[in-house]
């Protein structure tokens, strides 16, 4: 996994993170929505990137 993708996929979980507590403490459960679900696509692209790495390896 380079290093702009370890960088990229951080900021999107921690964008998402920001988005579901303002979405909780705002009472907008959207916005919550949002948030958790930008965190399990940055999630699901770390995972992914971490089994291309495992297999050049």
């Amino acid at each position: 996994m380079s290093y702009d993708e370890k960088i990229g996929n951080a900021t999107e979980n921690t964008a998402g993170k920001v988005k579901e507590g303002v979405g909780r403490a705002t009472d907008n459960e959207r916005l919550e929505a949002e948030g958790r679900n930008d965190q399990a696509s940055a999630n699901l692209k770390q995972a992914g990137e971490k089994i291309k790495d495992a297999f050049k390896s």
